[in-house]
C-alpha cells in the first residue's frame, strides 16, 4: 500500500490520519486469533482497569508479541512497517511494541485525555502508533484527537487510566498538568473517524486523544502497533515508564544500537 503524499501531510499536520482498508481480511482473522490466545494466555503485564465492583470489562496487555505469533507476524511481515516509514519520513523503522485493548460491551470506563510519548522510555520526533481495528467503531465511540497538539511544544504529565489520576499533583520542569480539554473543546479541531475492519487511525506519540466507554453491543478490540523512526533514543522519566524498561545498557539521549526490545524492521 502506497501513501498518499497528502495523507503523509495529514500526519505531519494534524497527528492523526486513518488508512481504510490498509489491512487484509486474512491478517485481521490472524490478529483476532492473536487477541484470543492473548486473552486467555495473559502476561504478567496484562492488566483490567475495570473497578473491582464492576462486572464489565475493559483489558490490555502489551509486549506479547515474542510469544504470540499473529502480533509478531503482522509487525514484521505485513509491511505496515514501510507504511509507517512513509508516514513518519524515516529511512529506518523499528518496531517499540504491540499494545492490545478490548473494551467488553457496556464497558462504562473512559479513557482519559492524554498523550502517550511521556509514558514511553523514548524521545524523538519520528513515531507513530497504528490503532488497527478489529471491530467496527463509529466515530462517537471512537478515539478523539487534537488536531496539530503534537506540534503545541508542550509535554503533560501520565494520567492512570482507572481514576484518571496524573502521576504526579506537581510537577515541574519539562511536564505539565493536562488542561480541561473538555471545557474548551469548542476552542479546537477535534478529529474523529468511523473505523470498519481493517481501517487503521495512525497517530503520533504526542497528539493528544481520549476515548469514551464501549456502549455498543459488541466487543470493541484494538490491536495498537508502535513505531520508531531515524530519530528516536532512549530517555528516563520522572515515573516507571510503560512498558518498564531498564537501561540496560542504554544511556539517556542514546542510540538504539542493536538492542532486542527496539528491533530494526526497515533500513
Amino acid at each position: 500500500m502506497a501513501v498518499a503524499p497528502e495523507t503523509i501531510e495529514a500526519f505531519q499536520r494534524d497527528g492523526a490520519v486513518i488508512l481504510r482498508g490498509a489491512l487484509s481480511d486474512e491478517w485481521l482473522a490472524r490478529l483476532a486469533e492473536g487477541v484470543e490466545h492473548n486473552r486467555t494466555n495473559p502476561s504478567e503485564w496484562s492488566h483490567w482497569y475495570t473497578r473491582d465492583d464492576e462486572a464489565i470489562g475493559f483489558w490490555t496487555d502489551y509486549v506479547t508479541w515474542r510469544d504470540v505469533e499473529p502480533y509478531r507476524a503482522t509487525a514484521f511481515e505485513s509491511g505496515l512497517a514501510e507504511i509507517a516509514g512513509e508516514l513518519m519520513r524515516s529511512d529506518t523503522v523499528r518496531f517499540f511494541h504491540e499494545h492490545v485493548l478490548v473494551k467488553e460491551p457496556g464497558a462504562a470506563e473512559r479513557t482519559p485525555w492524554h498523550h502517550d510519548q511521556p509514558y514511553y522510555c523514548i524521545d524523538g520526533d519520528q513515531n507513530l502508533s497504528m490503532w488497527i481495528a478489529l471491530d467496527a467503531v463509529p466515530a462517537e465511540t471512537g478515539m478523539r484527537f487534537i488536531a496539530g497538539s503534537h506540534r503545541w511544544n508542550r509535554w503533560f504529565v501520565p494520567r492512570r487510566f482507572v481514576d484518571h489520576a496524573p502521576y504526579v499533583d506537581d510537577p515541574d520542569g519539562r511536564y505539565e498538568l493536562v488542561p480541561d480539554l473538555d471545557a474548551a473543546i469548542d476552542d479546537h479541531e477535534v478529529l474523529a473517524f468511523d473505523v470498519k475492519p481493517g481501517d487503521i487511525v495512525c497517530f503520533h506519540y504526542r497528539v493528544l486523544h481520549d476515548a469514551p466507554g464501549n456502549h455498543l453491543s459488541s466487543r470493541r478490540r484494538a490491536v495498537s502497533l508502535r513505531w520508531l523512526g531515524d530519530d528516536s533514543v532512549f530517555a528516563t522519566r520522572p515515573w516507571q515508564v510503560s512498558p518498564p524498561y531498564e537501561p540496560d545498557g542504554l544511556v539517556e539521549g542514546g542510540p538504539l544500537g542493536d538492542d532486542p526490545r527496539f528491533p530494526l524492521v526497515v533500513g
